[in-house]
């Protein structure tokens, strides 16, 4: 590598498939920590990161900050450079490293919804499992989006990021496409996160997923919430929830308005990515 070359340490984690990068903001170069103040950079220097081909690959990138009243400050861009308030199954990758490298077992993680904390319920080696207590979940009435000349309906949820839940009997096999056409409707002012529910029992939906930022993913710790939550209101399942994606079953329970989610994370490998022109940063 050249001089002015940057190594950015990173960890790679995983959570029922969902993907990300966790990067401490102190370890890496101080040109770079000082240039993530500014989205614009951090968004360019995420897509890079991100890249499947040419770069390490994820879903997002969770930059990770000291914090005066949590144990770590977190901050979510995703893929494509965007920022998102938060992932539940993003946090839970970083309670895990967390874990691992102080030992402690309930860990509170400032993100962009606020604090929450995550509480380990089990681990072997370098596979955890946590609760995490997710606040509350503000449901609106039932939404009519237009697609064309025909309507979709759903719930809309927010989990300090925003949903929309369709109940499906079935998943069709162009699901992607109608998901990516409800995301750019004009009644979702700041994008919305789709999921495509379908009821199998009082406790067991199985969902699909079109985030923000990224398309389709293999599980959403806030979309399985959504999912759940949405469920419950509507009277078509009970809590607890299990929510059974591609990537693996989470479980959502609901005390009052204060929503829980618990599910696996892994801690997947270390490495350095080797940032060769950090002036374009």
């Amino acid at each position: 590598m050249s001089p002015a070359s940057v190594v950015i340490p990173f960890v790679k984690a995983s959570a029922c498939g969902n993907d990300f990068l966790l990067i401490d903001s102190l370890v890496i170069n101080s040109s770079i920590a000082e240039g993530a103040q500014a989205l614009s950079n951090l968004a360019a220097l995420t897509r890079r990161l991100c890249d499947r081909h040419e770069g390490v690959g994820a879903d997002g990138v969770e930059w990770m900050y000291p914090h005066s009243a949590a144990d770590v400050e977190i901050r979510l861009i995703n893929a494509d450079g965007s920022e998102a308030e938060i992932s539940g199954n993003g946090t839970r990758c970083v309670a895990a490293y967390v874990c691992a490298e102080r030992g402690i077992e309930k860990i509170k993680i400032q993100t962009g919804a606020g604090l929450k904390t995550c509480t380990l319920t089990a681990r072997s080696e370098s596979d955890y499992e946590f609760e995490v207590e997710m606040g509350e979940a503000a449901l609106g009435a039932e939404l009519a989006v237009r697609l064309g000349a025909s309507e979709v309906r759903g719930i809309p949820v927010s989990m300090g990021n925003p949903h929309y839940v369709v109940f499906v009997k079935e998943f069709a096999e162009n699901w992607q496409e109608e998901a990516a056409q409800i995301q750019t409707s004009s009644e979702f002012e700041h994008g919305v996160n789709v999921e495509l529910v379908a009821i199998d029992g009082k406790h067991d939906v199985r969902a699909r997923f079109f985030e923000r930022g990224v398309g389709e993913t293999q599980s959403s710790g806030t979309g399985s919430c959504a999912s759940a939550v949405a469920a419950i209101a509507t009277g078509k399942a009970e809590s607890p929830v299990r929510v059974h994606t591609l990537g693996g079953t989470q479980m959502v329970r609901r005390v009052g308005n204060v929503v829980f989610l618990r599910g696996p994370a892994r801690l997947v490998c270390r490495g350095e990515f080797f940032l060769s022109q950090p002036a374009e940063f």
